[in-house]
């Protein structure tokens, strides 16, 4: 009979097992499976708050500028990031929920052969050269059609991201291998993909391993009807139990109450999207407090800031942090959850560690 579970067992489970001893940029990008990309950059952006804790010497803009290197790529998943090409080719060729009109059609493929005449193309050079016009994007806003044909040419795995030029993507064509018509080849790699997910953001309670396989619809669309009983077969693949009443699950070679989990006196001040934070409905849970991104909300109904990193102590998160360089010095505000620090002497010189790690990975891009 397995050990019972306590919310401290899953607490420090879940902070030990995603703070794995820093490593190598290649590593560590594998062994998360999928690092999450946010654009906003204050004080950086997410995807290089998120290595930087499991990167040794990772600095703001690694991630970009070695980026043609590592042999990874650029796409959606269950949110758009940086993914390995392992993972990547589990998803291709994909099938969009909404088809294009003919007319659309002829403009891709048109596309297309110029950029496989021109082998790397910057948006700009394929707009001065077909001048499409301008579409109303998602957001409600006015967007080059250009850019929005590349956008959607790169979601049906016609081209991949090449690299970035000043934060713009460059694009080439890329071919996939022709779909499987094996119902068990396709249920593999969907079973992988669900396996990615859970060993990034575990341990996950029920409702939120159920939102994450949903989730698979952007990133293989074409599989959206399997998503029901690749769903099951993971709930009975998966160890789990439950703990005060909620359903908890993590991979089955894991054990969340080993001794391997201690907390370490660190303070981290961790990403909106960080595989910590990025679960809302898991973090209140585990922290018994509501933590908010706020960088949409207007800013006379913020509570904790634009920009708000959550403030790990050990395995607790205590209160959260706004920083930002300035002029080559680190500036920062910090709040508490109980209205006062921790009176462990040692938290002081902890957070006084973090911030100066903080000012040295954001120096890269000051």
């Amino acid at each position: 009979m397995s050990t019972a579970l306590t919310l401290d067992d899953l607490r420090r489970y879940a902070v030990s097992r995603s703070l794995f001893t820093a490593t190598t940029l290649p590593a560590a990008i594998r062994k998360l499976g999928f690092v999450q990309a946010d654009p906003i950059r204050a004080p950086a952006r997410a995807q290089d708050l998120t290595l930087r804790h499991r990167v040794k010497d990772y600095r703001a803009g690694d991630l970009e500028r070695r980026y043609p290197r590592l042999g990874i790529e650029e796409d959606f998943f269950v949110n758009y990031g940086f993914l390995t090409r392992e993972v990547h080719a589990l998803m291709h060729p994909r099938t969009a929920r909404t088809a294009w009109d003919a007319a659309t059609r002829r403009r891709a493929q048109a596309l297309l052969d110029f950029i496989r005449e021109r082998g790397v193309v910057h948006p700009r050079e394929v707009d001065e050269h077909f001048a499409h016009g301008r579409v109303t994007n998602y957001w409600g806003g006015s967007s080059n059609a250009t850019t929005h044909l590349l956008d959607g040419m790169h979601y049906r795995s016609m081209l991949r991201v090449v690299r970035r030029d000043n934060g713009i993507r460059l694009y080439a064509a890329h071919d996939h291998p022709p779909p499987s018509g094996d119902p068990a080849v396709r249920q593999a790699q969907l079973d992988r993909l669900v396996d990615v997910v859970v060993r990034k953001y575990a341990p996950l309670p029920a409702t939120s391993l159920h939102m994450l396989v949903s989730r698979l619809r952007y990133g293989a669309p074409q599989w959206q009807t399997d998503l029901k009983a690749t769903l099951q077969r993971a709930k009975q693949r998966l160890a789990h139990q439950k703990v005060d009443g909620v359903d908890w699950y993590w991979p089955a070679d894991e054990r969340p109450a080993s001794s391997r989990h201690e907390p370490r006196n660190d303070v981290r001040l961790l990403a909106p999207f960080d595989p910590i934070v990025w679960d809302r409905r898991r973090f209140e849970l585990l922290w018994s407090w509501a933590y908010r991104f706020e960088a949409y909300t207007p800013a006379p109904k913020r509570k904790l800031g634009y920009y708000a990193l959550p403030l790990l102590w050990r395995d607790e998160v205590v209160g959260w942090a706004n920083v930002a360089l300035k002029d080559g010095q680190l500036t920062s505000s910090v709040g508490f959850v109980a209205g006062r620090p921790p009176r462990e002497r040692l938290f002081r010189s902890a957070l006084d560690d973090e911030m100066a790690r903080m000012g040295r990975f954001l120096v890269a891009q000051g």
